[in-house]
């Protein structure tokens, strides 16, 4: 029996993708065989007609079987696209997300026209996308990054030395503030934390619910746990006028920005909306010229 083409095997893995209720399954096959033959998609097309038998052929069906249930694509591939970078992911880290390219954008944005050159913290970094970008898309030479997990921070690590910036990067364990020095002020802090609530849990689509790890997913009965914690610390650890940026959920604007409003020593705090119109990163800046002490 003659082996099946790249053509047939996309077409038939596609056919029970989508009958499981995937999305882009046929993007997905095309994505999974080029990676286990070395193409890209371009590449695939125009080899659809090439035979895929013995191990390859194996591979693929393990990828599909994976998919099938639900696994998401990107840890399935092993990694991700965040902005200029290509980072490693599986189940120890949450898949970064585009709307966190806008959260790196707004820090590049005021490290540019601040002219300021850090340091800057970046708390809860999980798989390391916003302090890698950071270090290759500015000037700044000292990062902190933080998070609870061993596991991604190994991750985070693995990442940085991948894109030749480790040695800019520290990376410190510990639950948000716990991590960081009490004399240590940064010119921005940022941070995506856990921002969902806990009451959401069954409303999630199956890749993220069961895959992605949960405590850089949930933050309580209103998912604001982490963000109060932040806010309530920040002021005490920037550097006077400085950068507050963190990422937030599309509902949570109103909320977010009555903490900032009560947060101490903050300022000129609001509200950014992503790509889609929603609510997404809550801004603020330092009080300029007051040193707020270390407040929690």
């Amino acid at each position: 029996m003659a082996a099946e083409t790249a053509l047939e095997l996309t077409r038939k893995a596609a056919a029970h993708m989508a009958d499981r209720g995937i999305e882009n399954a046929r993007l997905e096959a095309e994505l999974m065989l080029g990676s286990i033959l070395g193409l890209n998609r371009l590449q695939l097309y125009m080899q659809f007609d090439r035979p895929i038998d013995g191990a390859q052929l194996e591979q693929f069906r393990s990828m599909v079987r994976r998919r099938l249930k639900r696994e998401p694509l990107q840890y399935i591939l092993g990694e991700a696209h965040f902005r200029t970078l290509r980072l490693h992911v599986d189940p120890r880290v949450l898949i970064p997300r585009p709307e966190t390219e806008l959260l790196v954008e707004q820090v590049l944005e005021f490290l540019r026209l601040e002219q300021r050159a850090g340091p800057v913290l970046d708390l809860g970094t999980g798989s390391g996308a916003i302090a890698i970008s950071v270090a290759m898309e500015s000037a700044v030479e000292q990062i902190v990054a933080t998070d609870l997990s061993a596991d991604a921070l190994a991750v985070a690590r693995d990442n940085a030395q991948r894109a030749g910036v480790v040695e800019r990067i520290e990376f410190r364990r510990g639950s948000l503030w716990q991590a960081v020095r009490a004399a240590e002020r940064f010119d921005v802090i940022v941070s995506n934390p856990p921002y969902i609530a806990e009451r959401e849990r069954d409303e999630l689509q199956p890749e993220v619910r069961d895959w992605e790890p949960g405590q850089a997913l949930f933050s309580g009965a209103d998912g604001l746990n982490a963000v109060r914690e932040i806010v309530a610390g920040a002021a005490a650890r920037l550097n006077a006028g400085g950068l507050l940026a963190i990422e937030i959920g599309a509902d949570q604007g109103a909320a977010v920005l009555e903490l900032l409003e009560c947060g101490p020593g903050l300022a000129e705090y609001r509200i950014e909306k992503d790509l889609a119109g929603r609510d997404r990163i809550a801004l603020a800046r330092a009080t300029l010229g007051v040193d707020y002490g270390n407040v929690v």
